[in-house]
């Protein structure tokens, strides 16, 4: 059971990162960010007020705190790669964030097993040949570097709502969402903008915010009550979902060299967290 609901969030994770890069073709990064973060956030504190009345602050603050921040951060990176570059690219380079923990597990005395180095090596093959042609086409290397970043944050936010969870699932996600609303109306005050978007824009934003937040209450359960090492396989699978959406969607076409990158970079992630 804990393993389908790790292979449901990543099926939600990769429509949901589809959805949102298509909105963030049409509204700034940011503002979609704000958005479907603040509409997930009343959602979120509905249900946690039904379910805990008002919330008191416990060993789950920490970490939902540093989520928060962390899947912020990426979230903006990926949004940002997405309108900019091929989403069948951008998503697999964004799914390697499943090496943040493999480094944090390394750096607090783990040891990794030998198909986690292997899944590492395989790893940068792929996203090499993946990104290679979009390079050499004389395009921005701003994309790929927004979706290593993306990767990054993605990898940390990983890490951190599993030792959240281990507390608290429903209130370390709300305080996940609630640092990550909080930082982004400090951002619009400073910038002295709102992010507005029209009425009928809402649904959907609606729809990719409850939708990570959903794909992240699935992953925190499965990781955190089951098996950590086969809810990171199947929760690393989500870019797969973005790509095959992109190309029944958009028709975006790779070339036979980044289909065989693309390839090597989700097998790599799925060995890293075997």
């Amino acid at each position: 059971m804990l393993s389908l609901l790790a292979l449901g969030s990543s099926l939600i994770w990769g429509a949901s990162d589809f959805l949102a890069g298509m909105a963030s073709r049409r509204r700034r990064p940011v503002a979609v960010v704000g958005w479907t973060q603040g509409l997930a956030l009343v959602v979120l504190t509905l249900v946690v007020a039904v379910v805990h009345g008002v919330p008191a602050t416990g060993p789950w603050t920490p970490w939902a705190v540093g989520a928060g921040v962390a899947g912020l951060g990426g979230l903006l990176c990926f949004y940002t790669a997405l309108s900019a570059g091929t989403m069948g690219v951008i998503a697999p380079i964004a799914g390697l964030g499943v090496v943040v923990p493999v480094v944090l597990g390394v750096a607090g005395g783990e040891r990794p097993s030998a198909s986690a180095w292997a899944g590492m090596a395989v790893a940068v093959l792929g996203v090499t040949l993946a990104s290679g042609p979009e390079l050499a086409a004389g395009l921005s290397v701003r994309p790929v570097a927004l979706a290593v970043g993306a990767a990054v944050g993605f990898g940390l936010t990983l890490y951190l709502l599993d030792r959240g969870a281990r507390d608290d699932t429903l209130l370390t996600l709300w305080g996940m969402r609630v640092t990550s609303v909080a930082v982004l109306l400090v951002v619009a005050l400073l910038a002295r903008s709102a992010g507005g978007v029209g009425v009928r824009e809402l649904p959907g934003l609606l729809v990719i915010g409850c939708g990570d937040l959903g794909a992240n209450a699935l992953f925190a359960v499965a990781s955190s009550r089951g098996q950590v090492s086969v809810a990171s396989v199947l929760g690393s699978l989500y870019p797969v979902v973005t790509a095959v959406l992109a190309r029944v969607v958009l028709d975006e076409r790779l070339r036979r060299v980044q289909q065989v990158g693309v390839g090597l970079a989700v097998g790599g992630a799925v060995l890293i967290a075997a």
